[in-house]
């Protein structure tokens, strides 16, 4: 409790270098605001040198809850729609559209040709050549039926 009551402004700065360090491996920019909160109370402990430490820690609570604060509304507002929205969901370009069985469904499986790639589907037993609708998507499988 000595300590806490005697806290230099070279304290709060070695704390603040500590969060900052810390967020270099990887926090997420939520450290960033946290430590720049402990380095603003030790500029804040600089230019006020009696400052006791409950205003200290009130006034780096208030700063960190701050920041952390504009740094969550700033991610919010910074986010914008994908313009490549199925960019990491394979196949779901595919839902509703109709291509040929490049091998027929025996057993549930078959396979269509879409693009330049063959695609395993399940779906009812149909044969070769016949064309069917994608319906739906498991993992790599897509599900589909008979067109027409």
């Amino acid at each position: 409790m000595e300590y806490l009551q005697h806290l230099s402004f070279w304290d709060w700065l070695a704390f603040g270098t500590i969060l900052l360090i810390l967020e270099v491996f990887g926090a997420g920019g939520y450290l960033l605001w946290i430590g720049l909160a402990a380095a603003a109370v030790g500029l804040l402990t600089y230019l006020l040198p009696d400052l006791p430490w409950a205003w200290q820690f009130f006034a780096f609570a208030l700063l960190s809850l701050l920041t952390a604060v504009f740094w969550w509304r700033r991610q919010r507002s910074a986010a914008k729609p994908s313009d490549v929205p199925g960019l990491n969901r394979r196949g779901s370009e595919f839902l509703g559209r109709t291509f040929v069985l490049h091998e027929a469904i025996v057993g549930g499986r078959g396979k269509i040709k879409a693009g330049d790639t063959l695609w395993l589907v399940t779906g009812p037993e149909l044969p070769a050549g016949r064309e069917v609708r994608v319906t739906g998507q498991d993992g790599v499988l897509l599900k589909v039926e008979a067109a027409g």
